[in-house]
Formats: C-alpha cells, sequence, structure tokens
C-alpha cells in the first residue's frame, strides 16, 4: 500500500443533511465504499437526531456492510451543571457589568466532539495510542456542500486527513435536500446540541413550537448559567458578567426569537427547493464546522 493510499475510509457522521446524503451515496455505490462512519454523542443531541440516526443505521448503513460508530466525551448538558465535573466551556454570550457583549471561548467542539472521533480512528487504525506508523492514516469524508465552501477545512492531524465528497460532486445543500427526498429522507433533522448558543431564531423558534420538552430543557439550562459552569462556582471563580445562550442576553423565554433575521430573510429568497428543509435558518452543526466558524455567528457577538 501506498504512503498515498488511505487505510479506511471513514464518514464523520454528524447525522444531518449533508453527512447523511453522503451515507446514502456511498452506500449506493456512488461513492467509493465506507469502512464505518462515526457519531460524536454530546449526550444533549435533539430526540429527532436519536431517532434518525436509529434508522439510518438499520435502513442504510448495516444492509451496506458499513458499521456505526457512536463515541461520546460524556453529556455536556450534565457535566455544566454538575459542581464537581472540569468542563469544557460552551460559546455562551456574556453580558459585562459595563453592558457591552462577548462570549466565553468555545472548548465544547473540541472535547466532545473532535477528541472522540480521533480517539475513535486511532483505535480502527489499530494505534489507540502511540505513535502511529508513517503513511498509515483514514480518509475521513466531512458533509460541506458547495453552498458553505468557506467551512472546509484540513483536518490538522495526519492520521485523518478530510476530504469533502459534496464539494468534489458540485453538490449543494439544496441538491443533497432533493437526493433525500427522492429516497424517503425529507424529515432528515439538523444536528446540533439542544442548548447550542449558535442556534438561530428560527432554530429556536421551532424547539420553542414543536419541541416543548426541548424547550424547557433549553430554558432550564440558560436559567442554571447564568453564573457561568457550576463547576467555576464552586471554586470560587464565577463568571464576571452574565450568561446567556440567546445572543440577546436576555433569558431564553423571554429572548426574542420570533424576530427574523436578515440571514433568515436571505434563506427564504433561495431555491423553492429549500422549502423541503424542515427548519428555516442556519445549518447545523457538523464536529469539523462548528456554527463559530461562520460569519453570522461572529457578528453576533459584536451585536
Amino acid at each position: 500500500m501506498s504512503a498515498s493510499t488511505p487505510s479506511l475510509r471513514l464518514l464523520s457522521l454528524g447525522a444531518g443533511v449533508q453527512s447523511t446524503a453522503l451515507l446514502l451515496l456511498a452506500a449506493e455505490g456512488v461513492l467509493p465504499r465506507l469502512d464505518g462512519a462515526i457519531f460524536s454523542d454530546t449526550g444533549w443531541e435533539p430526540e429527532q437526531v436519536y431517532v434518525h440516526l436509529e434508522r439510518l443505521e438499520k435502513e442504510v448503513a448495516t444492509p451496506a456492510g458499513i458499521p456505526v460508530y457512536r463515541v461520546s466525551a460524556g453529556n455536556i448538558h450534565t457535566d455544566a451543571l454538575d459542581p464537581a465535573h472540569r468542563f469544557a466551556s460552551m460559546p455562551l454570550f456574556v453580558k459585562n457589568g459595563d453592558g457591552s457583549v462577548g462570549m466565553i471561548r468555545r472548548q465544547c467542539t473540541d472535547e466532545y466532539k473532535l477528541k472522540p472521533i480521533k480517539r475513535q480512528v486511532r483505535t480502527l487504525l489499530g494505534y489507540p495510542a502511540g505513535r502511529l506508523p508513517r503513511g498509515l492514516f483514514a480518509e475521513q469524508w466531512v458533509g460541506i456542500s458547495c453552498d458553505e465552501f468557506t467551512r472546509a477545512k484540513d483536518s490538522g492531524i495526519g492520521y485523518a486527513l478530510n476530504r469533502h465528497p459534496l464539494l468534489e460532486l458540485g453538490w449543494s445543500r439544496t441538491d443533497c435536500l432533493r437526493f433525500l427526498a427522492r429516497r424517503g429522507w425529507q424529515s432528515t433533522p439538523k444536528s446540533a446540541c439542544v442548548g447550542c448558543p449558535f442556534h438561530s431564531n428560527a432554530q429556536w423558534r421551532q424547539m420553542r413550537d414543536h419541541q416543548p420538552t426541548e424547550w424547557a430543557a433549553a430554558v432550564a439550562f440558560d436559567h442554571a448559567i447564568r453564573s457561568g459552569a457550576a463547576r467555576g462556582n464552586a471554586t470560587g471563580s464565577p463568571l464576571l458578567g452574565q450568561a446567556y445562550l440567546h445572543r440577546s442576553c436576555v433569558p431564553l423565554d423571554q429572548a426574542p426569537v420570533d424576530t427574523v433575521t436578515a440571514h433568515e430573510w436571505r434563506e427564504r429568497q433561495g431555491s423553492l427547493l429549500d422549502l423541503l428543509d424542515p427548519e428555516d435558518g442556519p445549518r447545523g452543526c457538523s464536529p469539523w464546522t462548528c456554527r463559530s466558524d461562520d460569519h453570522d455567528a461572529e457578528s453576533a457577538v459584536a451585536a
């Protein structure tokens, strides 16, 4: 085997629109055979994501001989509220004493998504610890479509090289939606933690109006983290300011989630095929492409 040939082909499976499309394309033989798909579970994914993942595994992955590996570094919701647990911070919006708004440094994607995936890749390559032989690596598929090509990035690690098959196919998100709808997967959800601060107003509205249990959990969590994670408060290092899930820096159940943002208006002007998307607003959160990398999320910090 040459140094440029991957030992494994693995899909980073966020269980959203793009990664679901990639799994189906591989299962149908349109794309090369996959050796596995890795789903990194934060423990606080929407119920729709878990239901979708079960169906994907049963109806697509298993019949195609593609094992799905579920990995986890813990429950991000429970860990944030546990005073005895070291918590990898979420990018909460913070209202400072002078009225300015900032954002807590994001660590959750790395700790709860990327590190478990990397450990699984190493394990599948046969080297869970220690130095890997030169030239041994996995080709890791990431679901980035042409309309968000700026989110395509290298993995930064030599044993897992990112590849973006949707870019190679020239597929947009709309192409993925069309493909999924033809095969009965038009209800594919967006993958992101229930309490992710990068939710758009449209996503918060969707949760409030259609997932009341998850909305209640997000509202309660928003209240509980007002002074930051429980660990910091327990050790005498409370947050200097007040933390919120919504960029308006008011309690979530009072936040202006009914406001239609400029981003959402732009989304509404897109192709009629976008109506296949069950939720309007920004995309979900792929392990390798956190929403924090998007322009709209960055703009929110300065707003």
